[in-house]
């Protein structure tokens, strides 16, 4: 059998696209924000991670630009030799200071900071104990490391311990967990985690991707949410969510840092994060540190939204906090193809989540706000949803 008989074979996408109702690649063309020009119309924007608003921030995109004008398009090589600029030590001195944690490194990435710690730390007869509703980054940085991965129930902790039970008391363990979970907008049981891994002997690394800008003190994320920063080892995020940009980092005690940067691969062989995503990544932290109201405004915005849902009748999925993140059920794989298009053609676009990103027959349709959407826009974008999900 040829290697490509499982390419010949798949299908669904040719099939869905025959119906009209293929959800992806839609084109952009104009800069994102709360409202763009999608595929030549306007479209009220629900679908971004741009949680802050900041890839339109005048600051963060003249910090952009001049750093091209200084540096270059690239540094043409890993931060492990010639890539390393003096703006990424500034860049992981200010992270490492925001989040409370004794140093900072960057990745090229949000996946490759996964792959890069996860694979560096975890040793052959190391433990990995992993939410089940973890992003594919960290199911992948579990491949890529030579420890044994164990997969706990959702949020709970009952399943939590019994897995911690059952590893060896004096093993190498790591409980691994998003901070705010991508699709449900749910936020992880740290307290208890904490409490867990004290118990066991474990460290507790968070994924604070969609933490991070979004919970804590002025977002400083999930941890100093729950005012655990001091009990939890490794925190890592995103630049591409609230920080406006390209690129990741983890920040941990300094002599975690310093093994994983001599140790990591997706690290050593990966070419630095460019100039002019460090610079914009860089601005808009300080644009954060500078205005902290930007993040109560995002949870507020989050709380108005909710409650305008379901004032209209639509079930939205409860979370313990207000997260940016608000989806719905549509259960159906066809059903909620159907209401993705029928909501896009009026206006407003927001992203439908499909197996296996979400189980058979629990399909989502998934909004996700900025601190710069006005109520009005909020309103407006409700009634179109109301409209097409209330149709028979």
């Amino acid at each position: 059998m040829s290697i490509f008989q499982k390419c010949a074979s798949f299908t669904i996408v040719n099939e869905v696209k025959e119906k009209g109702i293929y959800p992806y690649f839609h084109m952009l063309e104009s800069r994102p924000d709360v409202e763009v020009i999608m595929e030549g119309k306007r479209r009220i924007m629900l679908g971004s991670n741009n949680y802050l608003g900041l890839t339109a921030h005048p600051e963060v995109m003249e910090a952009a630009v001049k750093a091209i004008e200084k540096y270059g398009t690239g540094c043409s090589g890993s931060r492990f030799l010639n890539g390393t600029l003096d703006m990424h030590i500034q860049l992981e001195e200010e992270l490492a200071e925001f989040v409370g944690k004794e140093a900072a490194c960057t990745f090229p990435s949000g996946f490759q900071t996964n792959l890069g710690i996860i694979s560096s730390v975890v040793g052959r007869h190391d433990y990995i104990i992993s939410d089940r509703e973890n992003h594919a980054s960290i199911y992948d940085g579990c491949r890529l490391s030579f420890g044994k991965t164990i997969r706990f129930k959702h949020n709970d902790m009952e399943d939590l311990e019994h897995c911690l039970a059952d590893l060896p008391q004096d093993a190498g363990k790591i409980i691994i967990t998003d901070g705010v979970f991508s699709m449900s907008g749910d936020i992880c049981s740290l307290p208890k985690i904490v409490e867990l891994a004290n118990k066991y002997n474990a460290a507790v690394m968070v994924d604070d991707a969609h933490g991070f800008g979004v919970l804590g003190n002025g977002g400083r994320g999930t941890a100093d949410h729950f005012g655990l920063t001091a009990d939890t080892d490794i925190i890592m995020s995103t630049f591409s969510k609230s920080l406006a940009s390209l690129g990741g980092f983890m920040a941990a005690d300094k002599y975690i840092i310093e093994y994983v940067k001599h140790n990591s691969r997706p690290f050593m062989f990966a070419a630095s994060v460019p100039p002019s995503s460090c610079a914009a990544a860089l601005a808009a932290l300080r644009v954060i540190k500078k205005n902290p109201k930007i993040v109560t405004r995002l949870a507020d915005l989050a709380l108005y939204m909710r409650n305008g849902l379901k004032e209209r009748g639509i079930p939205v999925i409860e979370s313990e906090s207000t997260t940016p993140i608000i989806p719905f059920y549509t259960y159906d794989f066809e059903t909620t193809l159907i209401k993705a298009k029928e909501i896009y053609d009026a206006g407003v676009y927001l992203n439908p989540v499909l197996p296996p990103a979400a189980p058979e027959g629990n399909c989502l349709l998934r909004i996700s706000l900025m601190a710069t959407h006005t109520y009005e826009l909020l309103d407006e974008a409700m009634d179109i949803i109301h409209s097409v999900i209330s149709k028979k």
